[in-house]
């Protein structure tokens, strides 16, 4: 081969590459105790991002009261675990409720912000859109303050006070009927009431995000009609590909999702994903395209609603308790969780799926955070009288 043939074939090469976005070139064990291999575009695109999982526990078994009590008790091993992740912040929302939710909820939030504090070489608190960049420059844990419920807010001023606490998302319900809405699993939804179009309006105020993914169909849309600011859906699927399941939304509430510049949150929990056998990682996806095809690919996020292990990890006692305390319209099966998205690495999976159906980079940075980003920034904007 001459000169001048090494040199055409280089450039033909280097244009083969840049026109061909989805050639893997080389593949890479990143994890010593698993066997699994991701391409380097998927380790690229997890490590250089921002990655927001908008439904993230630290921790579903006895660890995380552990690690709130004595933070001490957080391992270097324990944080060797969130770094490898890949993700950088969490939003470490719980549901709260019974007659002492303002107390509950006071000192579930007191706790994370002690443990942060405490902690301050491995967690930051997310306060404000910049602090998601300087977590990921720091190599810092983002911990997003958020209550699955908004029941502890006894009138609009409680607003104000736990937004000083540090929360920036509030559920407007659970899964039953507040003061301020119904959940989506009530036997009827009779959408917002008057002081639960109060309380978006406050929130909007005061720059707390409005999230109702286990609200009703009615009062999701009265969300969405009421509030100034993008109301979130962090964590749901698709109804279409889950016929009837009521944790999932229908098009009417994802496409007010899109047209309030939102972003809607992706789950892999099982029965929300798939009614039946078998439910894998391609399936999860579906819901990704399925969005993405209904309101566009910038109104797309993660929102797994698990911690690093996944449920079916939980003690055995713990875990039948949680599935009792639902309703039979859960359709809880053995398992909760997805095979190949129930570990720490679920973002490189995630990552990889996704290259498997044709997004581009862009596209990719956007669901793993970008869009959260976009649209959070927007959100926690206290809504002024110009703005309405």
């Amino acid at each position: 081969m001459n000169r001048r043939t090494a040199v055409t074939c280089t450039i033909r090469s280097v244009a083969l590459v840049a026109t061909a976005p989805y050639v893997n070139l080389g593949r890479y064990r990143i994890f010593p105790s698993n066997d699994a291999e991701y391409s380097a575009r998927c380790v690229k695109l997890v490590r250089e991002s921002v990655v927001i999982d908008m439904l993230g526990l630290l921790s579903l078994g006895p660890n995380n009261e552990k690690w709130m009590r004595n933070p001490d008790s957080f391992t270097e091993a324990d944080l060797q675990r969130f770094r490898n992740s890949g993700i950088t912040a969490f939003h470490t929302a719980s549901g709260t409720g019974g007659p002492d939710v303002y107390e509950r909820t006071f000192w579930f939030l007191s706790g994370f912000n002690g443990f942060a504090a405490a902690r301050s070489d491995a967690f930051t608190r997310i306060d404000s859109v910049d602090d998601f960049a300087r977590a990921k420059a720091a190599g810092k844990i983002g911990i997003l303050l958020g209550v699955q419920n908004s029941a502890h807010f006894r009138t609009v001023n409680d607003i104000e006070t736990f937004h000083a606490l540090g929360q920036r998302v509030s559920q407007l319900t659970y899964n039953t009927r507040n003061y301020i809405g119904n959940g989506s699993t009530e036997r009827r939804d009779d959408g917002l009431s008057d002081y639960g179009v109060a309380v978006v309006e406050k929130m909007n105020e005061v720059g707390m995000a409005v999230d109702v993914s286990h609200c009703g169909d009615r009062t999701s849309l009265d969300a969405f009609e009421v509030s100034k600011a993008p109301v979130l859906i962090t964590h749901s699927n698709a109804r279409a590909l889950n016929s009837g399941h009521p944790r999932c939304k229908p098009d009417d509430v994802i496409k007010a999702c899109g047209k309030a510049g939102s972003v809607m949150g992706i789950t892999g929990v099982r029965n929300f994903v798939k009614g039946s056998e078998p439910t894998t990682i391609e399936d999860v996806i579906d819901h990704f395209d399925y969005v993405a095809k209904l309101i566009g690919v910038e109104h797309v996020g993660v929102g797994s609603d698990i911690d690093l292990d996944g449920y079916d990890d939980m003690p055995t006692e713990q875990y039948r308790q949680l599935k009792a305390s639902y309703k039979g319209s859960y359709a809880f099966r053995d398992k909760i969780d997805i095979e190949g998205i129930d570990h720490p690495k679920r973002m490189f999976d995630l990552t990889e799926a996704l290259i498997r159906r044709g997004y581009s980079d862009q596209h990719i940075v956007g669901f793993l955070g970008g869009n959260w980003v976009r649209v959070l920034r927007e959100s926690w904007m206290p809504v002024t009288s110009a703005r309405k």
